[in-house]
């Protein structure tokens, strides 16, 4: 059996299990695991400027593309702490990635070396598994289980700390004779299958209800065809959309109380029977369960046993993979068909129709400083159906997924349970790293921005480009517009008179002088008949030099958009409502 220090058996069984693309930095603790890197030749690395930053990279790098780990690489102690923010996004999206850190030697664990931290016991509540390996022969059977467990289930981050010592050791190890372990999939049994149907067959108004889980399972083109099948309206969740193009006669909108469209909403609250498939019941989406529920039955299906019934009971629940349910569900839906007919559902899905055209929020402003809805208005006539969007949190985030239009899956990669601040521009990068050819547009407030904004300068030094939108109100807008009901506007002002940048009239920080210094193009607008002609010089600048182009709107300070503190039957429309196409041209149901 050949020998080999243990990170080199490691990092071979990266290559082996698929995961080749890695982002983090290097250091005293970890630099082992760099030579093996270095000396192997088939993992590539991006260099973060901020752990975090290369978290969220790995991230967006696996939320891009099925099958997709990305891998995250730090040193020890700080490196594994500031690794914990992108641990928990992912945990609480299910989205895997490996993390690994540095440790001190083994002798030195319990003796408050430099920079050493239990970061093990610190990250076991955000991950599937997280370990310190205390002996090197374990280095292959520990990475092996990483991936299965990464791959089992709800998918979700591992943490592997490797004490210097244990990466340097030497052990027997035989790249050849690695494989994978088998994942195994749990699936819905036909009598299961069957109850559904069933169910269904009483049902007058029948929603599906499609989550995440979906796109984990790379099963959108199962949802679709399941939708027309039975012909059912489809409400994704924030996490699905793009499961069902926005311009599909059977997308009856996002149903919740920020990121929903008024006519999902609608149509939740008419629905009478719910299928939910991969979906967790988020109590963004559900808000109040008392009116969300009420009048209602619902099958809810997912691949975590513990999730069903977690949020509230349903009616009937399955354990199953979504890929898997929605390949049976049209199996026997399909025989049904042959054999009896399906229930018509055709006057419903009409009616879901005339919502989604009646139904539209406002967007034809011509404000000076503009509305943030005009921006989205613009956004949606320049950037095509390929556009893959990325956003986390904010009002930016809130309103982009009330009137940007997403048409596939994975087209919107969002942080949708976390939201931490700052996760837009790393996790940018990473979806950019995983599609080079893809158009991606990040979305911001100015807040989000300036979290993290260090890592525009990776994007710069990688050839990693993107166009970042930043809509700047020089507010804390979400946390303003929940502080009305304190009857308060406390410290969430980020306005002040920039001594370098007169300019800016109070709007404080200079991101385009920020972004220019970090290697980047910048384009400031102020006006909304401008907004179609900074795209497309954002565009050109991306041919041209290969960077990250940030495009920064002036805003009007004080928006309050669409959202609700109650029940989605609740939800407070601030502005007025579209009357035409004209007050919403590129509402693309308005055309159903």
């Amino acid at each position: 059996m050949p020998k080999m220090r243990a990170v080199d058996a490691a990092v071979a069984i990266l290559e082996k299990e698929g995961a080749t693309q890695t982002f983090g930095l290097p250091g005293a603790a970890i630099n082992p695991f760099y030579s093996a890197m270095r000396a192997h030749g088939g993992i590539g690395h991006v260099l973060a400027r901020h752990v975090e930053g290369a978290s969220h990279m790995a991230e967006g790098y696996t939320r891009a593309a099925p099958g997709n780990i990305g891998i995250c690489i730090g040193t020890s102690g700080p490196a594994g702490t500031d690794m914990l923010t992108g641990m928990y996004s992912a945990w609480a999206d299910s989205i895997p990635i490996l993390c690994i850190t540095g440790q001190a030697p083994v002798a030195k664990l319990h003796k408050e070396d430099f920079q050493a931290v239990d970061i093990a016991s610190i990250a076991k509540p955000v991950t599937k598994m997280a370990v310190t390996v205390l002996e090197a022969a374990q280095v292959p059977g520990l990475f092996q289980k990483a991936f299965h467990e990464m791959r089992t289930g709800r998918p979700g981050p591992v943490l592997i700390d490797l004490p210097i010592d244990v990466q340097k050791a030497e052990i027997e190890f035989d790249p050849d004779l690695y494989e994978p372990l088998h994942v195994a999939k749990p699936a819905a049994t036909r009598k299961q299958l069957e109850k559904v149907l069933d169910m269904l067959e009483h049902a007058e108004r029948p929603v599906l209800i499609a989550g995440g889980g979906i796109i984990n399972a790379n099963a959108a083109d199962q949802l679709v065809e399941l939708a027309e099948l039975l012909n059912i309206p489809v409400i994704p969740t924030l996490m699905g959309w793009g499961t069902i193009p926005d311009d599909h006669e059977l997308m009856a909108g996002m149903v919740g109380l920020q990121t929903s469209h008024r006519y999902g909403n609608a149509t939740m609250l008419e629905s009478d029977v719910v299928i939910g498939i991969g979906n967790r019941w988020a109590n963004r989406h559900t808000g109040a369960l008392d009116v969300y529920t009420k009048g209602r039955k619902f099958v809810h299906i997912d691949i975590e046993p513990t999730q069903i019934g977690r949020v509230f009971a349903p009616d009937f629940g399955i354990v199953s993979d979504a890929g898997e349910a929605l390949k049976g569900l049209i199996e026997v839906a399909r025989e049904r068909k042959d054999k009896q007919g399906l229930p018509d559902w055709n006057a419903w899905v009409k009616d879901c129709a005339q919502r989604k055209s009646m139904l539209q929020r406002k967007t034809h402003f011509d404000n000076v400083p503009m509305k943030p809805q005009r921006v989205y208005q613009e956004m949606n006539r320049v950037f095509g159906r390929d556009t893959r969007y990325v956003s986390t949190i904010g009002l930016s985030q809130i309103a982009g997924a009330q009137f940007l239009h997403v048409y596939k899956s994975r087209n919107w990669i969002n942080c949708g349970q976390a939201g931490p601040l700052g996760w837009t521009g790393p996790a940018a990068l990473g979806v950019v790293k995983a599609d080079p050819s893809a158009e991606v547009v990040a979305l911001s407030g100015d807040y989000d921005f300036q979290f993290m904004l260090e890592e525009l300068a990776v994007g710069a030094q990688f050839k990693l480009p993107y166009i970042h939108v930043v809509v700047n109100n020089s507010y804390l807008g979400l946390i303003r517009q929940s502080q009305r009901g304190f009857d308060m506007d406390f410290h969430v002002s980020l306005a002040f008179d920039n001594v370098n940048s007169p300019e800016l009239e109070g709007y404080g920080v200079d991101h385009v002088k920020v972004a220019e210094g970090l290697g980047c193009k910048a384009i400031r607008v102020r006006e909304a008949g401008d907004l179609q002609g900074a795209f497309e010089k954002a565009r050109e600048l991306i041919a041209e030099f290969q960077v990250p182009v940030v495009v920064e709107v002036i805003l009007e300070r004080i928006t309050n958009i669409s959202m609700g503190a109650a029940g989605i039957d609740a939800v407070n429309e601030f502005e007025e409502l579209a009357q035409s196409a004209e007050d919403a041209p590129t509402a693309i149901s308005l055309l159903v």
